[in-house]
């Protein structure tokens, strides 16, 4: 039977963790070609956690096969904390890395690899910050969370978010910040439009109808209600302030003297915390619809993903306050988004905090910076002191 220090033993340092965890490929794309299963980064967080006396839950995501989410829980109780990651990572280019993305590398004080900032780099240092706990009387739970799929469909999460699962009073996702505070961020929705009409001879436009023209309207009505929407909603914590809509990609017809038959668009949609997406959607919808009635085309609107919602702690919330004095930074807001709102349908108490910059996520040669590697343990021991002891 193992005890104490051996348990601990038995957990490997920082460095060796983050040197397996970076080897274990575990790419999740829209892209067959590129997805992986997450798998054995869930099972080899599982091997160190159990010895440390976790209980350790690991759930397949339905619909996903090879994708999972694993909760680790030390102690018990009605509360806690919960300290989330995403086990995946983006699709990557060789060619233009200098190292090899699935070798930890060091040099200049960075760690070198694939995940190391975003954000396999948090597992160990939340680990190493939990060792310090293993045997002491916890008088709320300490829950390990990591997710499949953050990076493609938040199907992960999402999951969790439907399964109930975990059960916990706060919760910090350590995604790159360089360690300070985020409580909220914008929310992201990428939506297509499809004008679909009647092609014909150019000569006499009476012929057909013209999906292209079609769109030219609909995307001066969209212009139109991402006025309306920034002139309505605005947030100083945001460096853009305001909601926004980019007109992204378009693609119609196929001969400058045939009428278009089919026009479609995609675009993306911003929102701040307080606009809601369903409601968005129906406020575009109501302005395509009469459009394409007038001009006999059929339409399709329809979201390209489901999207992620905005998100907001507010900002006199217990954790938001805690996470401030550790760090000495007050809380912001950031524009990417996160599996934040997910953890707070749970009725977890959430904010976003973790170390690497995401200046670095999504890079060739992503890396982490080594001097915030143990600021992190200690800012991750001071939560779990202040909410499960």
């Amino acid at each position: 039977m193992v005890h104490g220090t051996d348990k601990l033993n038995a957990v490997p340092g920082v460095r060796d963790m983050l040197a397996r965890l970076i080897s274990l490929p575990s790419i999740s794309s829209a892209s067959a070609d590129w997805d992986h299963s997450n798998e054995a980064v869930v099972r080899t967080l599982a091997e160190w956690l159990e010895p440390m006396g976790f209980a350790v839950d690991i759930l397949d995501v339905p619909g996903m096969p090879g994708k999972y989410n694993l909760i680790a829980t030390l102690g018990s109780g009605s509360g806690g904390l919960v300290l989330s990651g995403h086990t995946d990572t983006v699709p990557f280019d060789d060619k233009r890395w200098q190292s090899d993305p699935f070798t930890l590398t060091e040099k200049d004080n960075r760690w070198y690899g694939l995940g190391t900032c975003d954000m396999k780099g948090f597992f160990p240092l939340a680990i190493e910050a939990a060792k310090a706990f293993v045997g002491q009387p916890l008088q709320q739970p300490l829950i390990i969370l990591a997710t499949a799929d953050e990076e493609s469909s938040m199907n992960g999460a999402r999951a969790l978010a439907e399964a109930g699962k975990p059960k916990a009073r706060y919760a910090v996702i350590g995604e790159p910040t360089s360690l300070k505070p985020v409580r909220m961020h914008k929310g992201i929705m990428m939506e297509r439009l499809r004008f679909d009409g009647h092609s014909g001879h150019s000569s006499n436009p009476g012929l057909g109808r013209n999906a292209l023209e079609g769109m030219h309207e609909a995307m001066g009505e969209l212009l139109k209600l991402r006025g309306e929407w920034q002139d309505k909603y605005q947030n100083p914590n945001f460096k853009v302030q305001v909601p926004t809509l980019n007109l992204g990609c378009i693609h119609g017809g196929d001969n400058p003297n045939r009428i278009c038959a089919r026009c479609e668009l995609h675009f993306d949609l911003r929102p701040l915390p307080g606009m809601n997406m369903d409601t968005l959607r129906q406020a575009i919808l109501s302005r395509m619809q009469p459009l394409a009635e007038r001009r006999q085309l059929n339409l399709t609107f329809e979201p390209l993903f489901d999207g992620v919602p905005p998100f907001e702690t507010p900002a006199d919330a217990a954790l938001v306050k805690a996470c401030e004095k550790l760090t000495g930074h007050t809380a912001h807001a950031v524009a990417f988004a996160t599996e934040a709102p997910w953890l707070q349908k749970l009725g977890l108490e959430t904010l976003v905090m973790g170390p690497g910059s995401i200046d670095q996520a999504h890079q060739p040669d992503e890396f982490i910076d080594m001097s915030q590697l143990q600021p992190t343990v200690d800012i991750l021991r001071g939560l779990i002191k202040q909410f499960c002891l």
